[in-house]
């Protein structure tokens, strides 16, 4: 099969809101590409670009493939009075129309006319290279990897959780087998041994797939390339080598930054050197040879412009330098602590004995020591975030207490804005600081902080923490929303930090790389691993 899918000057926005900005890319064939960037950066808008759901404002989209596309979204607007074989049935549309045709003209040959024999022939390879008599065991057994082997055929889609349907859904896509796949965020709603079947899936086709991932574990055992849509600058960069190459540019990247900022700094240093010294440094008081005052003088006066040249070309330089000064690369995220309140330094932080609220938290009990790690892990639905939620005093119990002797940083999962018409520099400039973090560029210090996008508020949220001190901080899946680098220098950051820390997440690098404790949430309790 011959596959394309690239784009060309793609641009689109909504509401005059630009998304994506005159966007050049092609996916490799027969490869897993990863797309990534923060929330709202545009990795949703590209792949429904790329599915023909929504058409560019300009530019153009080519999609080459005899063997035709899937697409899950992160949103399925089936109806949900269909049932789960209805599900099934809509996905293998393609397939089972090819097989019914394929049906008709057997018949036709076993009639006799031979004048539908070179569509029979052409019919039957586009199924067979579909491998359409394999789509229903396909489906079976994607539907036992993703943890729905025991899912009735006639059960209606209203009596499944969130979880079910997203997992059917990605179920049904799969077993089409299409020679173009394309995934929105497919490792939602699964747990570990559904994630990793879905690994193996991907990693054994022989098709094209595009996935949207925030996952860093998942990319960094399917992709081969990444391509990261930017939400600041609305374009999109290809990294190779996978998430490791990715890792690895985006430090090289940094790198050129740093000698880029110190070679300007260097120029300016010795322009602004030249044009001192140079002042300095004129004719006058040199002794005169020969008593011959003319020749002295006309010398003179040579030296002088001379001196007076090469000031003004320094001065000229020097200008242009200061007229365009490369961005000062940020520096590494740094969280620090306080560690001063009475009682924090040592002893415990925080104590919940038996906290509970009504529907979404069963009675618990959790202390968290000064300078303790712990890490939260469970279900969706758990009551993970209901917890630090109470823990950080945002909600109230129902039942039980909570005592805190410290000061406490909170990240909540959704950030929300108390001044969402006042600008990002002003919301900036009550943290001191925070401004010269790196996380915002400057032409984007004027945009109103309700017009950001969910990453870009998490990135101030973030910028409130780094520039405060805290005994504690409690993180709400501290690694959703931002882009994947950002993430790593978060991981780092918070690992040098001296307070206590209560993270929920569900973040598989982020586990793996945990030094503390580890707690899950299971049946509504709480199980120290």
């Amino acid at each position: 099969m011959s596959t394309q899918l690239s784009v060309h000057h793609l641009s689109k926005s909504y509401d005059h809101r630009l998304v994506l900005d005159q966007v050049d890319c092609a996916f490799p064939p027969g490869r897993i590409s990863g797309l990534i960037g923060e929330n709202g950066s545009g990795k949703s808008t590209l792949l429904r670009l790329l599915a023909g759901v929504e058409r560019p404002d300009d530019g153009s989209v080519t999609l080459v493939a005899d063997g035709g596309f899937g697409f899950l979204a992160q949103e399925n607007p089936l109806p949900l009075d269909l049932d789960v074989a209805a599900v099934a049935d809509h996905a293998l549309a393609d397939l089972r129309a090819l097989e019914a045709r394929l049906r008709e003209l057997e018949h036709s040959l076993a009639e006799g006319n031979l004048s539908v024999l070179t569509e029979y022939g052409e019919v039957q390879h586009a199924f067979e290279a579909r491998e359409g008599y394999d789509a229903d065991a396909r489906l079976a057994k994607a539907m036992h990897g993703l943890g729905l082997s025991d899912l009735p055929g006639d059960r209606r889609l209203a009596e499944l959780s969130g979880g079910e349907l997203a997992r059917l859904h990605l179920a049904a896509v799969l077993a089409a087998s299409p020679e173009v796949l394309l995934l929105d965020e497919p490792t939602n709603h699964l747990d570990l041994s559904a994630t990793v079947w879905l690994e193996d899936h991907l990693r054994s086709r022989s098709g094209t797939t595009v996935v949207v991932s925030h996952d860093r574990a998942f990319l960094e055992r399917v992709a081969s390339t990444l391509f990261e849509v930017d939400g600041d600058t609305h374009r999109i960069t290809r990294y190779g080598n996978g998430y490791a190459g990715y890792l690895a540019e985006k430090a090289a990247e940094r790198a050129r930054a740093e000698q880029t900022r110190q070679l300007w700094e260097d120029e300016v240093a010795t322009m602004k050197a030249t044009v001192r010294t140079t002042a300095d440094r004129v004719a006058y008081g040199r002794p005169m040879k020969d008593n011959n005052k003319v020749a002295y003088d006309r010398a003179t006066g040579r030296v002088n412009e001379a001196e007076r040249s090469k000031i003004r070309n320094a001065k000229e330089r020097l200008r242009r330098l200061e007229a365009d000064p490369p961005p000062v690369p940020a520096k590494p995220l740094h969280f620090t602590a306080s560690l001063r309140t009475a009682g924090a330094a040592a002893g415990v932080l925080v104590e919940a004995v038996e906290v509970a609220v009504e529907g979404r938290l069963r009675p618990m009990s959790l202390e968290v020591p000064a300078g303790g790690r712990l890490l939260i892990t469970g279900a969706n639905g758990a009551g993970k975030s209901t917890l630090l939620d109470v823990l950080a005093g945002r909600l109230a119990p129902d039942r039980g207490q909570v005592e805190r002797r410290g000061r406490l940083g909170y990240l909540a999962q959704e950030v929300t804005e108390a001044r969402p018409d006042e600008t990002l520099r002003t919301a900036l400039a009550r943290h001191r600081g925070a401004a010269g973090l790196g996380l915002f560029r400057q032409d984007q210090l004027q945009t109103r902080v309700g017009a950001l996008s969910t990453g870009q508020r998490r990135r101030l949220a973030l910028a409130r923490l780094l520039t405060s001190q805290y005994d504690g901080m409690l993180l709400d899946e501290p690694t959703n929303h931002l882009s994947l680098v950002l993430v790593e220098e978060l991981e780092a950051a918070l690992d040098d930090y001296p307070g206590a820390l209560v993270v929920v997440t569900h973040d598989r690098r982020f586990i793996s790389r945990w030094r503390g404790e580890i707690h899950t949430i299971e049946e509504g309790s709480l199980v120290s691993h």
